[in-house]
């Protein structure tokens, strides 16, 4: 080891200039991460492979500004020098950096870090005089010089640089090290990856066009961290998030403080931020530092309707109590991410020659600024929707510079605003890598997948002796979890299982699957596909519990007193089973009422052999409803709340024809309010709501019910529903034991692993089950559970994915709504006349439900024609039906609203004799599934505009549209004495 001494220049937090001189120790051996390597090399963890013809080295600019074309799969064995990674940590900042970190740690991508300062003979003391630019690009050519001497020669090593001396000083002086810029590159080594191509000349056009210095600046300057820091310290300033309002995204914004208090104010819970300048710059989601203006300079949110406004309230100055309002004065970090933006049309003809422009593109978040792109092809991409990302925003611009990344289609085409849902949500779901792939068993009528007979000996096998069976909704193709019931002791006690599906035996932790799995942390469901969590081999075979075929599972089994029901025993453990039946809830309620019914697994049985094997199944479920109803009871007594989504499912046929918009039941909440507005709109409806626990909300929200109308005990619980926050996954040990209470099932513990198939969650605790499992037979696991910290950060990933997810499919559901008005003329079509309850008011308006399609939204109080809202006879108005027609407000660059305008304060029935219903209901997602697919069928007669930039990103082959079954298997981790690592509780 060879001592020498580093010299740094740094800036002091006062921005004096600092000499700093360390000692610096060089090594003789320092990890190559090549499986070329001859020398020794302790290469622990992931190595490039030999079979390539070439190392690609990057240097510091290129790692900076160039990153997202080095994050392709399809470019493999990139070497990131230490160099090249300082230099990305100190000119882009702490979120790229981490960026580069993260790729170097994914065993997905081709690409290995080299410490290549600390290497004896690849290390380059700075030259006096010497710029920082010029000695990282020397630093990091004689670390490919190292690689290609290390490897003696047996693989060239290309350094890809955008500094053009630097090819021209070091392209001749090594044979088999090759200096290129990234251009050539792409054009020399990888000519067909024509995406990579096209993001090139947008970095390098945008990188080429950032705004000029000494313009006349539009915003403040931020100021420095340290004076940020210094006043967050001091109470000066106010450090949050930026929450830009969806209905007044211009306007109104306000600073989610976490919790921090405030010395200047009382109000600890957010500041507002009016108005473009006083937001300086930070988009939605940025960590912000605020400063306070003053009192008098303080503005408040008002009780009216904004444009295109759903249920929330939001407003700027009236005569409502002013709240701190403030001013943007830093930004600790960015949340920049990928947006969608639309080139809008060209004003005037086009110009002669293809030169580049400069364009205005407007986001499809009507909270995200418009961005400056520059491109040749902007009449191509005229009402195009494209992939964007932010470069800069500088002072002196009243917009941030961009570039494209690629192109998503047409604006208003079915598939285009899918894959902008996803994208504006970021959920990243392209078919699984034949890596992945590889690590799946085979099944196939060629090799059938069969039990491995160690398995069989470990595990506890009820295949014989337990009558296994699901219960499922209608066209459910994956099963993840069965039930079996069964006496015993002659009738004193009852056995029952859940059984689920054990995905855990096929994913090992830290394969290539399972950190897929973890990435997209959950499948996505929308109105007509779904995204799997993991490949189809196990969701869709092999880890879905169909009927008649052995399975592995990870199963629970409770011993109860027959009489009492109460808990004498549970096990838990690897089983094997054999499911009998697979059901669907209409056939099993058919079945307990003792209706005739067909079950399909019995139909080629004789008479005799028949009846005896249906009275067993209906017994089953018979015992099985008695449990569940006890079970239900227990917690409805403990203070459970019945309550009511107004999420709708588009129902479809096999041939993806939608045949019914259903309302869903399960929890789902999308936002948080406070419980007074409920309180309120109870109260006016001559009702009382008492939210002093979840047992006293519980028992007013029954008694909540108007006999002529039961509507509004559903609306009551859609308000309560809103109000409530989210159920959310932690790390119990970073939680004290009173955050574990469930509100919503009045319960003090709660968790599942029923859905392994779809949520990594339940991945997560049967992982943490069977180390239990394993410890409790005093057998030493043999791998260190994860950490609190570890957990934690998975917990956060998850719910974060959670979200996501329950925003895109509420936004798919919405955009196939939309479609199916659009098309109707709202003046003649009946379809586009509902029946509407109201049940808020506000100073303009009132906000209404619309049960048939499961809508919200305002309605003004004065129409078109100048038409009022009226009192009705009773002297009230909440609660009360009137009649709207149902419109859309569409707009190229973002995404179509629904426009609800009263026709009549009265109840649409009461008009006259009116057409059933449903058959509006079941014509909508249809006639936009042919609409979609006619424009599709002539978009492909003709030569499109951009096709090749055009990209599908469909997984599933058929729709699914997936439900739970709630009540017992969701109860199935309640009595761990020691309780699971991962929870889920209300925020």
């Amino acid at each position: 080891m060879i001592k020498t001494e580093r010299i740094l220049h740094l800036k002091s937090c006062r921005g004096r200039k600092v000499r700093v001189v360390r000692e610096h120790y060089l090594r003789e051996r320092v990890p190559c991460y090549s499986s070329l390597c001859q020398a020794g090399c302790e290469n622990d963890g992931k190595v490039l492979p030999g079979d390539l013809t070439h190392y690609v080295i990057p240097d510091a600019g290129v790692s900076g500004d160039y990153l997202e074309i080095l994050e392709f799969r399809e470019l493999q064995g990139i070497i990131f020098t230490q160099t090249s990674c300082q230099g990305v940590q100190h000119s882009k900042g702490r979120r790229q950096y981490k960026r580069l970190r993260n790729l170097l740690k994914d065993p997905r991508h081709d690409c290995v870090p080299f410490a290549n300062e600390f290497q004896e003979y690849s290390y380059c003391p700075r030259e006096k005089g010497e710029s920082q630019e010029k000695w990282q690009t020397r630093c990091v050519y004689s670390a490919a010089v190292w690689y290609y001497n290390h490897l003696a020669g047996m693989m060239d090593v290309v350094m890809i640089t955008e500094d053009q001396e630097a090819v021209a000083q070091y392209s001749s002086l090594n044979s088999g090290v090759y200096v290129i810029s990234v251009q050539d590159y792409l054009r020399n080594f990888c000519p067909e990856l024509q995406v990579a191509h096209d993001l090139y000349s947008s970095i390098s056009q945008a990188l080429q066009e950032k705004e000029s210095e000494g313009m006349e600046r539009e915003y403040t300057e931020h100021l420095p961290g340290e004076l940020l820091e210094a006043g967050i310290k001091s109470g000066r300033y106010i450090q949050g998030t930026l929450n830009v309002s969806k209905h007044r995204a211009h306007s109104e914004a306000s600073i989610m403080t976490d919790g921090l208090s405030n010395k200047n104010t009382d109000q600890s819970w957010g500041v507002l931020v009016c108005g473009g300048k006083n937001r300086n710059r930070a988009v939605h989601g940025d960590q912000v530092v605020v400063e306070l203006l003053p009192k008098s300079e303080w503005r408040g949110k008002d009780n009216t309707l904004a444009e295109g406004q759903g249920e929330e309230k939001s407003g700027e100055e009236s005569g409502s109590k002013p709240m701190p309002t403030g001013r943007v004065m830093g930004i600790l970090q960015r949340n920049w991410r990928d947006y969608v933006v639309t080139f809008p049309p060209r004003e005037g003809p086009p110009p002669q020659t293809r030169n580049t422009q400069r364009i205005l593109a407007v986001p499809w978040d009507h909270r995200i600024p418009k961005i400056r792109i520059s491109t040749q092809q902007a009449d191509a991409l005229q009402d195009h929707r494209v992939v964007v990302r932010i470069d800069s925003w500088e002072s002196t611009s009243l917009y941030p510079n961009g570039h494209s990344v690629r192109v998503l289609g047409k604006a208003g085409e079915l598939e285009t605003e899918i894959q902008t849902i996803l994208i504006e949500n970021c959920i990243h779901v392209p078919p699984f890598s034949d890596a992945q792939l590889k690590e799946m068993p085979v099944n196939s009528a060629e090799k059938p997948w069969r039990m491995d007979p160690a398995q069989v000996a470990e595990r506890r096998d009820l295949r014989e002796s337990h009558l296994v069976f699901s219960i499922d909704p209608k066209g459910c193709e994956d099963v993840d979890d069965t039930l079996s019931v069964r006496s015993l002791a002659g009738g004193k006690l009852l056995e029952l299982g859940v059984h689920i599906a054990d995905v855990t035996h096929f994913v090992p932790e830290g394969s290539l699957t399972d950190l897929e799995a973890r990435s997209r942390a959950t499948t996505y469901y929308l109105a007509d596909r779904r995204y799997d969590m993991l490949p189809g081999v196990l969701s869709a075979d092999l880890c879905s519990l169909l009927g008649g075929v052995d399975r592995y599972a990870m199963s629970v089994m409770w011993e109860l007193d027959a009489e009492t029901l109460v808990v004498n025993k549970v096990w838990f453990g690897r089983s094997l089973i054999r499911s009998s039946y697979q059901l669907h809830y209409e056939l099993a309620q058919a079945l307990l009422d003792g209706e005739q019914a067909e079950v399909p697994e019995l139909a080629e049985l004789g008479s005799e052999e028949k009846d005896s094997k249906l009275a067993q199944l209906t017994q089953a479920l018979e015992m099985l409803t008695h449990v569940a109803r006890h079970l239900r009871a227990q917690r409805d007594r403990g203070g459970a709340l019945e309550l009511e989504g107004v999420e709708v499912r588009a129902q479809l046929d096999k041939d993806k024809n939608i045949t019914a918009l259903v309302p869903r039941q399960p929890l789902e909440v999308h936002e948080t309010e406070f419980f007074s507005q409920l309180v309120e709109s109870a109260t006016a409806g001559g009702f009382t709501i008492d939210t002093s626990t979840n047992k006293a909300l519980a028992d007013s929200l029954d008694q909540a019910v108007d006999p002529q109308d039961p509507m509004v005990n559903r609306l009551l619980r859609i308000m309560a529903t809103t109000a409530m926050s989210q159920a959310v996954y932690f790390s119990t040990g970073l939680q004290s034991l009173d955050q574990f209470y469930h509100y919503g099932l009045a319960l003090d513990r709660y968790t599942h692993f029923t859905s392994p198939i779809r949520r990594y969650a339940d991945i997560v605790v049967h992982r943490l089950l069977t180390a239990a499992i394993t410890l409790d037979r005093g057998v030493d696991p043999g791998k260190a559970l994860a950490s609190n910290k570890e957990l934690e950060e998975t917990a956060h990933h998850i719910n974060n994915k959670n979200r996501a997810a329950q925003q895109a499919q509420k936004i798919s559901t919405e955009l196939f709504q939309c479609l199916y008005f659009k098309e109707r003329d709202p003046q003649s079509d009946q379809s586009c006349v509902a029946d509407a309850v109201i049940y808020s008011i506000r100073d303009n308006g009132v906000l209404v439900f619309i049960s048939e399609y499961g809508v919200k939204g305002p309605v003004y109080l004065r129409n078109r024609e100048g038409q009022v809202v009226a009192v009705g006879p009773g002297g009230q108005l909440l609660f009360d039906h009137i009649s709207v027609r149902i419109s859309v407000r569409s707009t190229n660059c973002h995404a179509d609203t629904l426009t609800l305008e009263v026709t009549s304060n009265r109840p649409l029935l009461s008009a006259g004799p009116q057409q059933p219903r449903s058959q509006g209901r079941s014509q909508l997602v249809q006639e936009v599934v042919r609409l979609a697919e006619e424009a599709a069928q002539e978009k492909a007669s003709r030569k499109p505009k951009v096709s090749k930039e055009e990209r599908e990103f469909s997984q599933s082959k058929t729709p699914n549209l997936y439900s739970l079954l709630e009540e017992i298997r969701e109860l199935a981790l309640l009595d761990l004495e020691g309780g699971a690592q991962v929870c889920e509780t209300t925020a």
